[in-house]
């Protein structure tokens, strides 16, 4: 049996319910989500400084998520049409995060509506959840910088609660006031379409944050939530960060100029993010940070890739690890939400083959050791690596919470 690096109890989702009787049981994958798709190895000494990293600093992945995708492809939007989608607490018990950026996938969220991104589906996704974690002991929801200092010391994982866009705001600026009292701490502003803050990044046209937008990152500042420009497209971007009163971050994304797609950002808003103080984190999800040198294969190298690009592009400050993993085919997914979510246009038009997954980053128990141990092999400096897997978000954190 493999040891987990976080207290695990045993909790399976839902356990205090009957399947079949309460709700809809699912085929999900077994022990093939834990599997480790790319074995790192490391020297003895090498192993030393992985244990010590993960034993004393703490490691903050920007976007990763619990959620367990159903073993059939055809089941996945009907298993999402209902409340109870699982969640994996004994894989990320086994990942080693300690504070992980969570959307509880709201962008997926279509109990009641069509299309999703929709105010009752994502209020009815987070409660559910959070009734779930209430029957736990692995995860905690965290609402302050004090509770995110908890998670290692208390050997948990702690959740910043977050939401992939704004569009559930429609045009109620106080609706943000009422996410920050059910525990959201941070907030994208567009996903891959326009909504009522600005343009998303497969729109042709972008028109920049519109005058709502702009009262909406007033009051996120105000409240002290997390302002996340992942999902929008390039003037967005930028008229957010300035803006905004307080840091901006980048939580999943990467460097256009290495994989030329709407779903990377251009050098002008990583720069921009930077100067203002914020943090980019590197994205892993498939068919995302490919890069032009291998544009066949998606891999921990074409991922780190990226890193390397925004270190020597930003600063080792303002960078971080935002893998955007789940259980299960990550591709199975896009697939299904496709059209729903304009996937396919945010990731480009390039003529490359769609990676099935991504090796060596496929789920959040692999992704955010492996990232460490990759940095581990390149040499860097402990106390750069510090930096990239959890100090530099911690900073911005502490600033805004």
């Amino acid at each position: 049996m493999i040891m987990t690096v976080k207290h695990y109890d045993g909790y399976r989702s839902f356990q205090y319910l009957t399947p079949g009787k309460h709700y809809k049981p699912y085929p999900l994958p077994q022990s093939e989500r834990y599997r480790n798709t790319y074995e790192m190895k490391l020297s003895e000494s090498e192993e030393r400084i992985f244990n010590t990293i993960q034993k004393y600093y703490p490691i903050v992945s920007l976007r990763d998520h619990g959620f367990i995708v159903p073993k059939i492809p055809d089941d996945i939007i009907p298993y999402c049409r209902q409340l109870h989608t699982e969640f994996d607490y004994e894989g990320l018990a086994r990942s080693g995060i300690d504070v992980v950026f969570e959307n509880f996938m709201d962008g997926i969220s279509i109990i009641t509506s069509q299309n999703g991104l929709k105010w009752n589906d994502v209020i009815l996704t987070l409660g559910i959840r959070y009734c779930d974690i209430a029957k736990q002991d692995t995860v905690f929801l965290a609402k302050t910088f004090k509770d995110l200092q908890e998670a290692k010391v208390s050997k948990r994982v702690a959740i910043l609660p977050s939401l992939e866009a704004a569009s559930i705001l429609e045009n109620e600026v106080d609706r943000v006031d009422v996410l920050y009292g059910l525990g959201i701490r941070c907030m994208g502003i567009t996903y891959n379409e326009a909504n009522t803050l600005g343009s998303g990044l497969t729109e042709k046209f972008d028109g920049g944050l519109t005058k709502f937008g702009r009262k909406v990152v007033e009051r996120m500042n105000t409240l002290g939530m997390v302002i996340d420009i992942s999902h929008c497209g390039d003037q967005t971007s930028l008229d957010v960060i300035e803006a905004s009163e307080s840091p901006v971050m980048i939580t999943h994304a990467g460097a256009r100029k290495v994989w030329d797609s709407p779903r990377m950002k251009r050098d002008e808003v990583l720069l921009a993010c930077a100067e203002k103080g914020g943090v980019i984190g590197v994205c892993a999800a498939p068919n995302t940070t490919l890069s032009s040198k291998n544009p066949n294969e998606h891999t921990i190298e074409s991922v780190m890739e990226h890193l390397e690009y925004l270190i020597d592009l930003v600063g080792i400050e303002h960078v971080g690890l935002g893998p955007d993993t789940f259980f299960g085919d990550h591709v199975a997914l896009q697939d299904a939400f496709d059209s729903m979510l304009s996937l396919h246009e945010s990731h480009g038009n390039q003529d490359y083959d769609s990676s099935p997954f991504v090796k060596g980053l496929e789920n959040p128990t692999e992704a955010m050791s492996n990232m460490i141990k990759w940095l581990i092999k390149k040499n860097y400096k402990v106390q750069d690596i510090e930096k990239i897997v959890g100090g530099n978000a911690l900073r911005v954190l502490q600033s805004i919470l």
